[in-house]
């Protein structure tokens, strides 16, 4: 691929995926360009995502490979956008030639929250009824929440946040598990009732950061993105995306992970857990933040040591079988 030819008046066209979590994100970092570049134009162009387009299967059956980013990678390589804006768990952690994460920035809650139907408001997690119908989309909150709570019926649910609320509100579910981060940007913070501890729920790889995507070759693309790198963000991030890619898992498998960084210390916890809940291998390793993808390599091996592996081909031949 030949280098980009820069032009002094070159209008940097930003791509985005066209939900609502999607625009404001990809709006927070046009202005946020804007601010540090005002002479520069920024303009944001959307598109349709196979991700987007297909709502009535669940996502593990449809497959994870660039299920949420494919047709704005594809923008990039065609050179009708320049850059897109990704919430980074929808990221895959293989990205096509060319391409590059450029930037990734200061990161949200990385959290699961509970989101509970009215009925329930004086419970919590582990207080809620047997049987109590909880509404999810992932496989990794699925395995991890049936670990510790086999006795809740847990029920797929697909859509935007306001559809999937309005199916909680209409009394379909008795409680749904979300990203903190992603109720907080759209400004639905107060419909958090619990936010989920790391002890009951892993958070996803990159969850609560958005990740820019770049052609690897435009220099002036990459350089304008360093105002929004947010380095202790990424350094948990990209260990966090080695430990995923090591493991050869996507999105839409059971691996979890929580990292803690202090000073230049940096601890990673991951886990990898079968659908059905009952198999969950978990370990740690801390080392120093600048050799966070090391970390990521060395604790997916250990987990492998553990299990890990096993759990992982019986469900990649599921999804096949499906």
């Amino acid at each position: 691929m030949s280098s980009t030819v820069i032009s002094p008046a070159r209008t940097i066209r930003i791509g985005s995926r066209k939900s609502q979590l999607a625009l404001i994100q990809t709006y927070w970092v046009q202005e946020q360009l804007q601010k540090h570049y005002p002479d520069r134009q920024f303009e944001v162009q959307t598109m349709s995502t196979q991700g987007d387009k297909i709502l009535d299967v669940a996502l593990s059956k449809i497959g994870d490979k660039g299920l949420f980013t494919k047709e704005l990678e594809l923008g990039m390589l065609n050179n009708e956008i320049d850059f897109a804006v990704h919430s980074l768990k929808d990221l895959p952690t293989r990205l096509p030639e060319g391409l590059v994460l450029g930037c990734v920035t200061e990161r949200e809650n990385p959290a699961d929250a509970l989101v509970i139907h009215e009925k329930h408001r004086d419970k919590q997690l582990n207080t809620l009824p047997e049987g109590a119908i909880i509404g999810t989309s992932s496989l990794r909150r699925l395995a991890q929440l049936r670990h510790h709570f086999p006795h809740f019926t847990f029920k797929d649910i697909r859509g935007n946040l306001n559809t999937r609320l309005a199916k909680l509100d209409g009394g379909e579910y008795d409680a749904l598990i979300l990203a903190v981060a992603g109720l907080q940007r759209l400004g639905m913070g107060d419909r958090i009732h619990q936010v989920i501890p790391p002890d009951l729920s892993l958070h996803a790889v990159g969850q609560g950061a958005l990740g820019i995507e770049c052609r690897a070759d435009d220099t002036e693309v990459l350089e304008l993105l360093k105002a929004l790198e947010h380095t202790p963000t990424a350094q948990r991030c990209y260990a966090e995306r080695s430990f995923l890619r090591e493991l050869e898992g996507g999105c839409q498998v059971p691996i979890g992970v929580n990292t803690h960084l202090e000073g230049d210390t940096l601890t990673l916890t991951g886990i990898v857990a079968s659908v059905d809940g009952q198999r969950l291998v978990k370990d740690m390793i801390a080392g120093k933040a600048s050799d966070a993808e090391q970390l990521g390599i060395e604790l997916a091996q250990r987990l492998r040591q553990q299990g890990a592996q096993e759990i992982l081909a019986e469900i990649f031949a599921q999804i096949e079988r499906n």
